[in-house]
């Protein structure tokens, strides 16, 4: 008997870690979107139901979970939110749609969204971003559609880009792009029609004539 009581505080703090470990790690992803919704203005009450209370997010209208309640779809599109995206969204590993379009979005776009390794689409046009597109986007490499066209996107397209194998729609039309467009990788199949309407974006890459951000 002196030996069972000795264990059982070893034995309660293991079934503790181990009940409640899995609502931890959901409620992570939930606090990360209330951090979200924390620095935003929302006139419609688009977000009204994200209550940071409940066990997990995966009951809010416009967030989609898996099987495991992980977050994997976040549409806020044509939502008349307007605010700044945050560093917190980088902590939704889990997320394959990251769907914030037509809104007024403004601020730089977060470089922690590279650690969304799992994410698909990402889509941030019609809004009022600006900065330079980052490069840590790069690391996304199951990106597949990538759509930052009307915003006031500034900077070259980052070299790095070219690396994401997976990339079939790549959009950056009507912002202050500039430099030269890549023309290795994904960027030898994407139309023109997706880098128009930047002033100082200059064409193609003419590889050892002049420097890829030439102009910036």
């Amino acid at each position: 008997m002196a030996f069972l009581r000795s264990k059982l505080p070893f034995l309660s703090v293991f079934f503790f870690c181990f009940y409640v470990s899995p609502s931890i790690s959901t409620n992570s992803e939930g606090n990360a979107l209330h951090a979200l919704r924390s620095r935003l203005s929302d006139p419609t009450n688009v977000l009204q139901s994200w209550d940071p209370t409940l066990v997990n997010p995966c009951t809010w209208f416009h967030v989609t979970c898996d099987d495991h309640n992980r977050v994997i779809r976040l549409d806020l599109g044509n939502s008349n939110i307007t605010g700044r995206l945050g560093p917190e969204l980088g902590q939704l590993q889990h997320l394959q749609y990251l769907e914030l379009y037509r809104n007024n979005f403004e601020g730089e776009i977060p470089e922690e969204l590279g650690n969304l390794k799992n994410l698909v689409s990402l889509d941030l046009y019609e809004n009022h971003l600006h900065g330079e597109i980052p490069k840590s986007l790069a690391k996304l490499k199951s990106l597949r559609f990538l759509r930052l066209n009307n915003n006031r996107l500034s900077g070259s397209i980052p070299r790095e880009l070219a690396s994401l194998s997976n990339l079939k729609v790549f959009d950056v039309s009507n912002n202050d792009i500039c430099g030269t467009i890549p023309i290795e990788g994904p960027f030898r199949s994407f139309p023109m029609e997706s880098f128009d309407n930047n002033s100082r974006l200059n064409g193609p890459e003419l590889q050892g004539l002049v420097p890829y951000d030439f102009g910036c």
